[in-house]
């Protein structure tokens, strides 16, 4: 074996993906708030979408803080990953812990604001996190490790939502239909504790700040830097802004759209299993693609590509049926799953082919979930979203930013911003279902809500044209650009 192949600090990257879990738990854990705090507060669909806009907010703000900073002194330079990670975690317990004030004076504002500040520090370890688990051994493996992380941080996805829906709600036939704030302090109180528990783990673990001569050369012999000259990045940057915002509005509108009459008036407390599927969804397409880490035969791989999404699935089943969820209408979802896992042999690992079959795929779902006669299947539909997103992410990242050399880190960063998408899109989105409540006979025979899945329509319909387009810009440029699958943000 290659000794490149060997170099992958093991130890070191399992001590990182706590962190990866932690932004999947939150990330599902908004999903549940958001149709709690609408129905506490009374809140139209638009401003129950706040939520979403005050946690991917914090992304933009956090990145353009900390990208200002970096211009002064590089920050990563100056006080290295382990402490920047802890300082980006303990802003997060810090937002935290500001639940249970928020919950004392019943203030959504409050919330909101703690939201943002949770999601503050996620974005300072999203900065730091995602290179040094690419840099955490051969650069040629770097990709696949940042496939694990989104493995693990699909896993704190799923179980995040039936965690946080037992404490709201309780579990099976004991279901609470009533609703109290006081609920949601313990929680996250819990979570704020877990938080500085992992900073300190962090701060003491043996993670090694990665040599430095790489960051040194990027500024040796700098030249201007401008986005209008590298149409792969200002277009990646548009499809990261769509990508992180179609996988956020489709989950964040669901329970409106679970709570119509066409879709069977399920309520809040009934939820969190198909939160839950969504979100394990994503964890099923990213286990698929962390496969290619492991060194195996082709038959091998191609067996563990059937294999590992079945498992990935059977944790979704077993989660629900430990909170006591009935789970028996998920059993027609493997047939999303064998359309996924078909779809990303054609696909292989090539960035762009990859990117446009699973938009394209995407958009035929939507399509799909929107003229289905059959409500009990359609939302299936528009919930395998999730399958198909789950590993554009590293795709769009590979064509944005090839061929750019020493402005990758640059380049990289703007990327980052983007994540913005998933706190605008969901008020888009929010606001056509609003229209329900002053139209309520609907569009084309349909709610506002259901047509409001026109919204990751588009949002597909883009990704796939970036997928075709981009390969064709690098070719003109002569850029091979990187392959690879999986990833996480």
């Amino acid at each position: 074996m290659n000794s490149e192949n060997l170099q992958t600090k093991w130890g070191q990257f399992i001590s990182l993906v706590t962190v990866f879990f932690f932004w999947g738990f939150v990330g599902s854990a908004n999903d549940i708030l958001i149709p709690v705090f609408k129905k506490v507060f009374t809140l139209s669909q638009v401003q129950s979408q706040l939520v979403a806009w005050a946690f991917y907010a914090a992304y933009f703000v956090g990145s353009i803080i900390f990208f200002l900073v970096s211009l002064k002194s590089d920050v990563l330079q100056k006080f290295g990953y382990k402490k920047t990670l802890a300082a980006g975690l303990s802003v997060s317990a810090i937002g935290s812990f500001l639940f249970v004030p928020a919950a004392t004076m019943e203030s959504f504002p409050f919330f909101l604001t703690a939201l943002f500040t949770v999601g503050l520090g996620f974005s300072i370890q999203q900065i730091v996190a995602n290179p040094l688990a690419i840099k955490m051994g051969s650069p040629a493996t770097g990709a696949h490790r940042l496939t694990l992380a989104g493995g693990v941080n699909s896993f704190g996805t799923t179980i995040g939502a039936i965690l946080l829906g037992i404490a709201l709600f309780g579990m099976g036939s004991s279901s609470e239909t009533t609703l109290s704030l006081e609920d949601i302090k313990l929680p996250f109180v819990i979570l704020g504790f877990a938080f500085i528990l992992v900073a300190l783990f962090m701060l003491f673990s043996k993670i090694e700040d990665p040599a430095k001569e790489e960051e040194i050369k990027i500024e040796a012999g700098n030249k201007k830097f401008a986005i209008k000259d590298y149409p792969q990045l200002y277009l990646g940057m548009i499809a990261i802004f769509i990508y992180v915002g179609t996988e956020v509005t489709i989950i964040s509108n669901l329970p409106a759209l679970l709570k119509t009459a066409e879709f069977g008036n399920i309520l809040e407390e009934a939820i969190p299993p198909f939160i839950a599927l969504y979100w394990g969804s994503l964890m099923i397409g990213r286990w698929n693609g962390g496969v290619n880490v492991f060194n195996t035969s082709k038959a091998t791989n191609m067996l563990l590509k059937f294999i590992v999404p079945a498992l990935a699935f059977g944790v979704i089943i077993l989660t629900n049926i430990f909170a006591e969820h009935n789970v028996d209408a998920f059993y027609i979802y493997p047939i999303w799953i064998l359309i996924f896992i078909l779809i990303s042999f054609i696909g292989g690992k090539n960035a762009g082919k990859t990117l446009m079959l699973f938009g394209v795929s995407g958009l035929l779902m939507m399509l799909i979930g929107l003229v289905y006669p059959d409500r009990e299947i359609a939302k299936f539909f528009f919930i395998s979203g999730g399958l198909f997103l789950s590993i554009m992410w590293p795709s769009i990242f590979d064509l944005a930013i090839a061929g750019l050399g020493k402005n990758t880190g640059k380049a990289s960063s703007f990327l980052i911003m983007m994540i913005l998408g998933g706190g605008v899109i969901p008020l888009i989105q929010g606001r056509i279902c609003d229209f329900d409540l002053t139209n309520p006979e609907g569009i084309m025979g349909i709610s506002w809500t259901h047509f409001s899945y026109t919204i990751p329509l588009l949002g597909f319909g883009y990704l796939a044209f970036y997928g075709f387009y981009c390969p064709k810009i690098l070719k003109k440029q002569g850029v091979f650009h990187v392959e690879s699958e999986g990833g996480a943000h």
